[in-house]
């Protein structure tokens, strides 16, 4: 069945490429997430759900969960860049929606795949998708940024396919059905583990921007358009996020298990520490939520490390922030187009401009905060208690000194965007408040998952959790 679906998604992306006017890719477009829509349909009620197609793709809890959550901002990305893209010729606006959609097909598939070599072939088609979008703008930036994306993730993806070949050795198994593996891996070899562990760590952390390989996503994220970063940090991340987790909750049978948690929780600190260190440095605020979402992607990461709730914080940590960033960034999509720019130092005054996306800068800034009634302020608790728990006041003591300098650093910056006198030339005629109005409608369910987790909520991530 998920063949059809995909069929319909790469011919929708493919005419496009060939539209002979805006028209026919807006119709193309509505087309390719009508599709989507109906494939979300059949997951929740069509009986879809739990069942496996192909071989190589298994509708589980973990992939259906953020494939929503993905097909509902990747919808909200395609309607905020039709407006966003309105000046552009036609050659690269259809390109540009042709290449989304491509992105999302991609993303589906790596979300589904039951497979790890189907899921690494996805991987790198994401990579040459999401390419094709930072170089949006043709700009010798944008153009730099290409590149290294292109060459900094097609290494890491071979990276993490020399750890995929490790695996397999370790278990001395000839398929990588994530099933067969999970059944075999208790007996592996710890060495080639460990090994092969590390590889597809390092290699897919360009995906979910942690540390190493986390300076491409934000170059990424500042080259391409701000919508499209609304998808690429949130859906794009969420990719490498379900990737790594998989392998780690493959991992939980064999004895290196407990290496694998110290791992995560080392690489989460780096992680944020590097944000929280960028996020107090940059000059640019498209940079500046980049840096959040590298920050954000370590404590999801630590999470994992200490275990027990810190894993189920990690994955409602996710989740949440997927609808936070996402806001955050349609909403500097309509700070670009009023001052043309996002330098730190010379915007300002965005609270007399534009008076409800300065409340949705300022909310959604609170809410990536972690302040209550932020939900990420209930999953960063819930890590910060497992790790108490545990015993590990130095973690904790780490953690809350580096959350800390991001708080300063994030309160700091949204003062200057909102009440900081301006320098930058205006363009109030691009000033549409139904965007704004639109961006906050994600951070508004964020929110309410702040307040309240209803059960099917709750639910749906203890099963993935203890997948």
């Amino acid at each position: 069945m998920i063949y059809l679906f995909f069929a319909l998604w790469t011919a929708t992306a493919a005419a496009a490429f060939f539209a002979r006017s805006r028209r026919t890719v807006h119709l193309l477009c509505t087309l390719h997430f009508t599709v989507h829509a109906a494939f979300a349909a059949m997951l929740l009620g069509g009986g879809l759900y739990g069942t496996s197609s192909g071989g190589f793709f298994t509708f589980d809890t973990a992939g259906t969960f953020f494939y929503l959550l993905m097909a509902v901002v990747a919808t909200f990305v395609a309607l905020h860049s039709e407006r966003y893209l309105r000046d552009d010729d036609l050659k690269t606006y259809r390109v540009y929606f042709a290449l989304l959609m491509m992105l999302t097909t991609a993303i589906t598939g790596v979300y589904f795949a039951d497979n790890m070599a189907v899921a690494w072939i996805l991987m790198e088609a994401t990579t040459l998708s999401a390419a094709g979008i930072i170089y949006h703008r043709r700009s010798e930036a944008s153009l730099e940024a290409t590149w290294k994306y292109l060459f900094v993730c097609s290494t890491g993806i071979a990276i993490a396919y020399l750890g995929i070949l490790m695996l397999s050795a370790a278990v001395q198994n000839q398929s990588l059905d994530y099933a067969a593996l999970r059944t075999m891996v208790a007996d592996g070899n710890p060495l080639y583990l460990k090994t092969a562990f590390l590889l597809i760590l390092t290699g897919y952390s360009c995906k979910m921007e942690i540390f190493p390989l986390y300076t491409i996503g934000v170059d990424a994220n500042f080259a391409a358009p701000a919508p499209a970063s609304a998808l690429i940090s949130t859906g794009l991340v969420n990719a490498g996020f379900l990737a790594i987790f998989r392998i780690y909750r493959l991992f939980a049978a064999s004895e290196v298990f407990d290496w694998v948690r110290h791992v995560m929780i080392l690489i989460g600190v780096l992680s944020l520490a590097v944000g929280a260190l960028f996020l107090r440095r940059t000059n640019n605020y498209k940079r500046f939520l980049s840096y959040s979402t590298v920050e954000n992607m370590g404590i999801a990461a630590i999470g994992l490390g200490v275990g027990g709730i810190g894993a189920w914080a990690a994955i409602l940590h996710v989740a949440c922030h997927t609808l936070i960033k996402s806001s955050l960034f349609l909403q500097m999509a309509v700070v670009r187009q009023i001052y043309n720019g996002y330098r730190i130092n010379r915007i300002g005054d965005y609270i007399n401009i534009n008076r409800i996306g300065a409340i949705g800068m300022i909310v959604g800034m609170v809410a990536v905060l972690a302040f209550p009634p932020s939900p990420l302020f209930v999953s960063e608790l819930m890590i910060l208690s497992q790790t108490l728990a545990d015993g590990a006041w130095w973690l904790a003591a780490v953690i809350v000194l580096l959350l800390c300098i991001v708080i300063y650093s994030i309160c700091y910056r949204i003062i200057k965007l909102c009440y900081q006198p301006n320098q930058d030339e205006l363009h109030l005629s691009k000033i549409d408040s139904r965007l704004s109005y639109s961006a906050l409608t994600l951070l508004a369910a964020a929110l309410v998952a702040g307040f309240w987790q209803p059960e099917p909520l709750r639910r749906i991530i203890d099963l993935i959790a203890n997948m």
